[in-house]
């Protein structure tokens, strides 16, 4: 039996066994990050890509010497490296404003896509540079297998697109949608 003073402080109207003030803070929690989850996504992956690439494009990346390993066994003596590298990375940092952009959703995940593909090659065909054994990637495997999270981040932000029956748009979205 409760003594007669005693003040009961955790409501839970639903009975679900969680007070409500946790409930209301959730509520608010993923009101807030769903808010502002497209915007921050969006500058996460253009820092992401503008960042590396610019790197690239400036000689000064970590994965330069990758990349150029990766030329010569894929395109061998036809291809510059150096020439490739600055390529690459320019593409990349087009790719991270793309990214900012709402109206190029559409094509900007298919250069997701591709970019994804192409930076796993380095998986498959230099393996004395990404594993240490099986299923042990070293810190260049490592830093080419977190492309598969910024993959997810770019179809996250695909995911909340309206069909193109309503946007009647090939690109993307003609404004910022939360």
């Amino acid at each position: 039996m409760k003594p007669k003073n005693y003040h009961h402080t955790t409501h839970d109207a639903n009975r679900n066994g969680i007070p409500d003030v946790i409930e209301k803070i959730d509520e608010n929690l993923i009101t807030f990050f769903w808010r502002n989850s497209n915007m921050t996504a969006r500058i996460a992956l253009f820092i992401i890509f503008f960042w590396f690439g610019i790197l690239k494009v400036f000689g000064a990346s970590p994965a330069g010497p990758l990349v150029v390993s990766l030329v010569d066994v894929m395109f061998g003596s036809s291809v510059s490296p150096h020439q490739f590298l600055i390529l690459f990375g320019g593409f990349e940092a087009v790719t991270g404003f793309l990214i900012l952009s709402p109206r190029f959703e559409r094509i900007t995940f298919i250069i997701l896509f591709l970019h994804f593909i192409a930076t796993a090659f380095p998986l498959f065909v230099l393996s004395d540079i990404t594993w240490y054994g099986f299923m042990q990637p070293t810190l260049t495997g490592q830093y080419i297998l977190k492309n598969l999270a910024l993959l997810a981040i770019g179809m996250f932000l695909y995911g909340r697109l309206r069909p193109i029956t309503k946007t009647h748009s090939m690109w993307g979205e003609d404004k910022v949608i939360n």
